[in-house]
């Protein structure tokens, strides 16, 4: 009959444990010291190892000849235990024995000294489930057993346990398994057991355990059952019916975008193939989560969870902000939780893709956030352009208002020529202004100086004055400030190297701005010819 691998590989010695080693050097320890506890406590979460070094604690404590620490596992005692034939050593399961009858029959039991080993071992699995009653019938054995007993109990959700019985037992935690770990074991199996498995299909199933070595195994096992050769990672994608890291990374940028039809289609496309929904959307938001973790801890790569590349993600990194990747993680967790009690599990998940793509379609505050957060970004680099004023309406503005009075009694000038204008500054110059400014000023006002023409703020340089044209009231708010005008003059006139002055004028406001005398001395100063008026 075929057996599991997970159950075929399981570790018969403390060695054999992957990735705990603090626990069991210690357990190694205290039997070749003869300092055991009367009870242990195993916590947490599941395959990692609890069950297993349980049952490896109580072999070894009835090991006729125990190897540093290890059962021999060739002993009448130890090949008793393994095949579960001892009568001495229970593994009782407390979610389906969680009564104050089981209980005070356990501790009726437990006074008989063992018939077949040395010590009689109770294992109690999943020791959370017993009701307040079944852990008070419980204290006083734990408390002060016979010398012949030894109890192990193992848990999951350490907070449901009374803490009368955490003080009366040795607690050991047992951590998540490395991805490494998982990785090297998963290989030695697929060895063992001639699978042609891959190095990025063992690293994709390790991250796909989270920590768990029993599902690794797990899903190594089904993935043999499927496959008819080599196991890659479109393999595994296909047989647990998981999108894969492209599809996601596909659907994230689809989101990103705002391209709604484009994430629809992709999600139906995956939806015909048989993909899960709830497998999907938690690909998603665990995308969302390395994306929120690379843009506030970008240094920490080790926090990731795998599911697509760092490359794939850099990439996708400039399409979102914090705000909306904290949105759209609370809209993916939001939906998944509905999937227990919904009708219609597709139309929840298209919905859900409608508003990750439509965030201006909510009126949430989370929802208002991301999209402020989003023209905040934009301001700042440069890349926001106001067009809250056409630009027929703004040459209109920029007009003076003398030249549209047809009543004004300005006297005439014979000739008149045009004001004179400040030449626009030379394209180095105003380049090599910029790159400067870009390390000096701070948003939002860097954000307003750019070389492209649609720059919000231009230059016309004069002798040693650098006038600054501003395209809207939104640029002066950012620019027309004492201490960013003193830093563009600072960088101005080391571009130049002379002394320049900066000053900020609106579009068509030095023309404005010129004089009736000005223009006057330049018509006198072009025709020397005409006679001084007395």
């Amino acid at each position: 009959m075929y057996q599991a691998l997970y159950r075929k590989y399981r570790p018969q010695t403390f060695d054999d444990v992957v990735g705990q080693t603090a626990v069991t050097q210690t357990l190694k320890n205290q039997l070749i010291n003869h300092r055991m506890s009367h009870a242990y406590l195993f916590t947490g979460t599941r395959g990692t190892g609890k069950t297993t070094c349980a049952k490896i604690l109580a072999k070894a404590v009835n090991c006729e000849n125990p190897i540093d620490g290890n059962p021999c596992n060739c002993c009448p005692s130890c090949r008793s235990i393994a095949s579960g034939a001892c009568m001495d050593v229970l593994e009782i399961d407390a979610a389906s024995n969680n009564g104050v009858d089981n209980v005070r029959a356990l501790r009726d039991d437990a006074i008989y000294t063992p018939s077949e080993v040395k010590m009689r071992v109770y294992i109690i699995d999943e020791v959370h489930m017993l009701s307040m009653s079944a852990f008070n019938a419980l204290l006083k054995i734990i408390e002060e057993p016979p010398e012949h007993l030894l109890f192990i109990l193992a848990t999951t959700e350490l907070h449901k346990v009374p803490a009368t019985i955490l003080s009366r037992c040795q607690r050991f935690a047992f951590r998540r398994i490395m991805t490494e770990d998982i990785v090297d074991r998963l290989n030695y199996i697929a060895y063992r057991e001639q699978i042609d498995l891959e190095p990025d299909a063992a690293a994709y199933l390790a991250r796909l355990a989270d920590g768990g070595m029993r599902d690794a195994v797990s899903l190594l096992d089904q993935c043999a059952s499927a496959a008819t050769g080599t196991i890659d990672t479109e393999q595994v994608c296909k047989t647990l019916g998981l999108a894969g890291e492209r599809k996601t990374a596909e659907l994230m940028c689809a989101v990103g975008a705002h391209d709604a039809a484009k994430a629809l289609s992709i999600f139906s496309a995956q939806y015909a193939e048989g993909k899960d929904l709830a497998a999907m959307l938690d690909e998603l938001c665990t995308v969302a989560r390395d994306l929120l973790i690379l843009r506030t801890a970008a240094k920490d790569a080790g926090m990731l969870s795998g599911i697509c590349t760092q490359g794939e993600l850099k990439e996708l990194l400039s399409m979102f902000s914090a705000e909306e990747l904290l949105r759209m993680t609370a809209i993916l967790r939001d939906a998944a939780a509905g999937f227990n009690t919904s009708a219609n599990r597709r139309i929840d998940a298209e919905l859900c893709l409608l508003r990750l793509c439509k965030p201006e379609a909510m009126t949430d505050t989370q929802s208002l956030l991301a999209r402020i957060s989003r023209l905040e970004e934009k301001m700042a680099s440069g890349a926001f352009v106001s067009q809250s004023t056409p630009p027929a309406q703004q040459k209109e503005q920029e007009t003076p208002p003398w030249e549209d009075d047809e009543e004004d009694e300005r006297p005439p000038l014979p000739d008149e020529p045009p004001p004179m204008e400040t030449a626009p500054v030379d394209e180095g110059f105003w380049v090599s202004l910029v790159q400067r400014l870009r390390t000096a000023l701070k948003p939002p006002a860097v954000g307003m100086f750019a070389a492209s023409e649609q720059s919000p703020v231009k230059g016309n340089l004069r002798g040693g004055e650098l006038v600054l044209t501003l395209r809207d009231d939104m640029t002066k708010r950012f620019v027309d400030k004492p201490e960013v005008l003193q830093t563009v003059a600072e960088c101005a006139s080391a571009v130049a190297g002379r002394q320049i002055r900066v000053t900020v004028a609106r579009p068509g406001e030095e023309r404005q701005n010129s004089s009736g005398l000005d223009r006057l001395l330049s018509f006198g100063a072009q025709h020397p010819d005409i006679v001084e008026l007395k």
